[in-house]
């Protein structure tokens, strides 16, 4: 049984709940990593459908967030052991220097560190 919809439908509906300012800048984007999530693993779809309340998760990244920030991934990451203690998140950032010329047939770059001196 696939708990992504269940998790899903808990996620939008519990939006009508958040307050704060904190909470509210953030919810959008984590609720959108919570889903990518769940659709990752369906045993984080079953604890997020059935665990607490998603103004309480958004509580919870919130917590301790003053008048400063805090980087999208420690708030995915807090979010998500609102829902399953003890798991964590990892994050892969990768470069694509030719990204603006997709198609084209130009050969791609090779950046040599010789060409910096």
């Amino acid at each position: 049984m696939s708990y992504y919809s269940d998790a899903e439908k808990k996620l939008t509906d519990g939006m009508k709940d958040v307050s704060g300012n904190y909470q509210k800048a953030m919810m959008h984007a984590t609720k959108d990593a919570l889903l990518s999530f769940c659709r990752q693993d369906d045993e984080f779809a079953e604890a997020v459908a059935q665990g607490g309340s998603f103004k309480d998760c958004m509580n919870d990244v919130a917590k301790g967030v003053t008048g400063g920030s805090i980087s999208d991934l420690e708030a995915y990451r807090r979010a998500v052991q609102f829902y399953f203690k003890g798991a964590d998140i990892s994050f892969q950032m990768t470069i694509d220097l030719c990204a603006s010329v997709k198609g084209e047939t130009a050969a791609p770059k090779i950046l040599d560190l010789a060409d910096f001196f």
